[in-house]
Formats: C-alpha cells, structure tokens, sequence
C-alpha cells in the first residue's frame, strides 16, 4: 500500500550520478517518499569536504600556523584525521569577502534531471526535489581557525543564502523540498570540540532560525539532526534524546515559518525505553512530522523493536535511517533498500 513520507532519506547514495539515484531510490522506495534527494554524488560525497576544498583555493584565505590542527576522533577514541586550520589573509576585510559554494549549481544541474525523469514517468507526480544544505557552523568549526570563526560564520552565511536564493528561483516552489543539516551544532551541545562560546545555545539556535525563515514558506523545510557519520559511525554516542530534542524545541520557537519536518538519528543498540524518554518533551508543533533515524543495515528485528520502543512515547513518526549513504560500502546499498520497504510495509496505521 501507498503511503508517501512514511519514508525519509537523509541525502547522500554511493551512486555515481543523480540519474542512477533517481532512478533506484524511486524504484525501490517510490511508494512511501514524498521527497527524494540526488544522492549528493561526485565532489558532495564527503558532505561538505568540497567546501574545504573550495576554502583552500580562496585567494582571501590561507592555513592559520598559530592554532593546533583539528583532531577528529570516533566515538570509540579511534583518531580520524588532523585537520589544519584556515584565516583570512592578513589585510583582507572579511565582508569584502565571497564565497562560491557551489549549492546552487548542483541543485540546478540535478532538477534538471529530475524534471526530463518526472516527465518520462520514472518520477511520479508530487513527489518533490530535495535540496540538503550545510548551516554556516558546520565548515566554521570544522575548518577555520578560532580566531577567524566569527567573521567567517557572518561571510559564510551570507554566501549561503545568495546559493539558496538561487535555489529557490530557478526551481518551482511546489517541486522543492530544503532540508537543513545540523551537525556540528549537536557536537558543540555535547561539549565534543575543545572550546564553544559562553552563549552557544542562544547563537545555535538563533542561526538555525535565520536559514529556516529565509526559506520561502512555499517551499517544504525540514532539518535533520546528526551525530556525524564520516567512517560511518558517530562521533559521539549520546547518551539519549535529550539533546536532540532539545534542539528540536529550539528550532521550534524560532523557526516563525510552517516547519514541516525534524529527523533525528537512533544508534542501532538502542531499543530500550530511556533513549526515546526525552521525546515526552518534544513541543511538537502540529504541522511538523518526526522521522526517526533508526532503519540499520541489514536488522530486521531491530529496526522493529526500535520503531516498538519510540511507539511507547511518540506514536506517529515516519522512519528513515540515521544518517546519508554516501561513505557507506556501496555493496550495501541493496540491503538499506531492501530495510526500507520491510518497515514501510511492515508499519500499521
């Protein structure tokens, strides 16, 4: 049976083009999307890796040899990568400065796609294009210095909403879906970077606002929430909803525009009552749906007594998975399809 947005997907597929994703994703999981995203492929893979890229060539920015590197560890301690810092340039006026980040482009590129399949059939009417766009914080704190962050996150911003004007001006309003990625903010709420600003709450939340508000309110909005995934597993493991939900309520109060949906990830040993608990707290907003990334590759079993353990404290959510598929083995993409569709048909209404 049909039941569109029953599923969610995060964005990213080991697919080596959009076509191939339009194409698999809507022949495996069509039936239960009311969105669908274009895989997030070639340069995008990595998430938001390109934007380092892009930063690196930037004629206003060069490394910073006066702050230690960035250590990125997994959850289990298992040290990642060092990561040099970036700053401005000596004598650069930072709001003099653009950056390019390319979001439009893909965007632009991939509707086009998307459109030339909804015409042929492949795509079924309705089912909207979506956008996955990074929050200023996400390269600030994972690429530039301390000292330049602040004035970079002003720039960033900027550069971020002129891409996403651009978005939403060459794609119909109706077609689109923008879904806002929230990761490092969670980070800086566990306390996982070294240092974070006194009154980091007041400006997570208050940044999340002015990118979800700048979002025409004919266009379908949604944030996912992210514990980081880069090898495939968290940074951090968290030790329940709380914060999540936390930033759920925040995005809530000042998010003033029709906030269509919240995913929010569930780590694959949590079946238990206390990891849900905090959701009691959700001030849900009516018009809001919850997915709940807790779809695993290949468990069956879990995923259903995950869905069993949220149904005793939130009874109507959608399911998706934690995270993208993008740094995923791609030999395991047929095994996410195939956990998709059995909890889809498998959920009662």
């Amino acid at each position: 049976m049909s039941h569109p947005g029953l599923l969610h997907l995060v964005g990213s597929v080991p697919l080596p083009d959009c076509e191939q994703v339009f194409r698999r994703l809507g022949g495996a999981l069509g039936p239960w999307l009311s969105r669908i995203p274009d895989g997030e492929t070639g340069e995008r893979a990595r998430w938001i890796y390109f934007q380092r890229t892009m930063l690196e060539r930037h004629p206003a920015m060069e490394i910073d040899p006066t702050v230690p590197k960035l250590r990125l560890t997994q959850w289990d301690g298992k040290l990642l990568r060092e990561t040099p810092l970036l700053r401005f340039r000596p004598g650069i006026d930072p709001d003099g400065v653009r950056f390019d980040t390319g979001y439009d482009e893909a965007a632009k590129q991939s509707y086009a796609v998307f459109r030339r399949l909804r015409d042929e059939g492949v795509i079924p009417p309705g089912m909207r294009f979506q956008v996955a766009l990074p929050t200023p914080v996400a390269s600030g704190t994972m690429y530039v210095s301390p000292k330049a962050r602040e004035a970079y996150l002003r720039v960033y911003e900027r550069a971020l909403l002129e891409a996403l004007a651009g978005i939403v001006a060459a794609i119909p309003a109706a077609d689109l879906t923008v879904q806002i990625d929230v990761c490092q903010e969670v980070l800086v709420f566990e306390n996982y970077f070294s240092e974070r600003p006194a009154d980091y709450k007041e400006q997570i939340i208050a940044g999340l606002g002015r990118l979800g508000d700048a979002v025409p309110e004919a266009v379908e909005l949604g944030f996912h929430l992210c514990y980081g995934s880069p090898y495939d597993e968290h940074l951090v493991q968290p030790k329940d909803m709380a914060i999540l939900v936390e930033l759920m309520n925040g995005i809530g109060a000042a998010v003033k525009r029709r906030l269509d949906f919240l995913h929010a990830p569930v780590p694959k040993p949590r079946s238990d009552d206390a990891y849900f608990a905090p959701l009691r707290e959700w001030q849900r907003r009516p018009e809001t749906r919850l997915y709940l990334g807790l779809l695993h590759h290949q468990d069956e079993a879990g995923d259903a007594a995950r869905i069993a353990a949220a149904r005793r404290v939130v009874p109507e959510f959608g399911v998706a998975s934690e995270c993208g598929w993008g740094r995923t083995d791609p030999a395991r993409l047929e095994g996410l399809l195939a956990g998709h569709r059995a909890a889809a048909q498998s959920m009662k209404f």
